[in-house]
């Protein structure tokens, strides 16, 4: 199979189309009143790394499913969110992920650059999971 645009093309235009906050920026919204950090990583990620302390799962491969109120799979704690932060890893996964989002009508949908990497340099806070 021969692509015509690999997956950092679709980074790439994904980025060129939404808002992106660093770690820092992101540190500081947590808490507020209907700001909901969301982390698409694979719950294996989570298990092994953490996550970022406030932070809701919700599986990539879930997202649509779980953002649409017309899913069978919907969660309703997107009711109360006035803005949705999302991140992965390294920050690739949620600029689709985000993109995908306004793509659907979500207005004040943001990702974290550089992912969860970046979080754990930047500011290092993290909470354990379950393993």
């Amino acid at each position: 199979m021969k692509l015509k645009l690999g997956f950092m093309d679709l980074v790439a235009r994904a980025e060129s189309e939404i808002q992106a906050l660093s770690p820092a920026e992101v540190d500081v919204r947590i808490g507020e009143e209907g700001v909901m950090l969301v982390d698409l990583r694979d719950i294996r990620e989570l298990k092994r790394e953490g996550k970022i302390p406030g932070s809701v799962h919700i599986p990539r491969g879930m997202l649509e499913f779980w953002i649409d109120p017309d899913s069978p799979y919907y969660k309703d704690y997107f009711d109360d969110a006035c803005e949705v932060i999302f991140y992965c890893n390294k920050g690739w996964r949620s600029a689709l992920a985000t993109q995908t989002a306004q793509n659907m009508g979500a207005e004040n949908v943001l990702h974290m650059s550089g992912g969860f990497e970046r979080w754990v340099e930047d500011i290092g806070r993290v909470e354990k999971t379950e393993k």
